[in-house]
């Protein structure tokens, strides 16, 4: 995501389908906005469980707590659509990097990107700690 910070990586490090439920609607009967972050947290936990960590423990007894949240929607989404969520990592700091997502819908529609910050926290402390060896292994090219 170098320059423009909603640029989206070419090949996606992961990616899960999820089909849209009833209480995901809104008034509006559509997604809702807020059930979108709720995707993107369910993409990234499995990510990090496939990769033998978790947000609560991403290494060196840290886990992670985000810091930033953006999204930019760009379609609408019904009952019963198919959605597929791909992530990476990305922008690699000493205690802080970007999950970066991108949603889309049958056919490849895309109705969705978005980017988390993320930071590496010790609970224990209440402190940052950098970047674990095994979480920064998971950047994406």
């Amino acid at each position: 995501m170098s320059g423009d910070r909603w640029d989206i990586p070419e090949e996606w490090a992961w990616s899960m389908e999820v089909e849209v439920r009833v209480t995901d609607l809104n008034y509006g009967g559509h997604v809702g906005n807020v059930v979108f972050l709720a995707y993107l947290q369910e993409a990234r936990e499995r990510f990090l469980r496939e990769h033998g960590l978790a947000e609560a423990d991403v290494g060196g007894g840290a886990g992670l707590i985000m810091t930033e949240a953006h999204v930019r929607y760009s379609g609408e989404v019904f009952l019963d659509d198919r959605l597929t969520v791909s992530i990476a990592v990305d922008h690699l700091r000493r205690a802080r990097f970007d999950f970066v997502y991108r949603v889309s819908a049958a056919g490849g529609r895309e109705v969705a990107r978005a980017r988390t910050v993320m930071a590496v926290f010790d609970y224990r402390a209440r402190k940052l700690r950098p970047i674990p060896p095994e979480l920064r292994a998971l950047n994406t090219p």
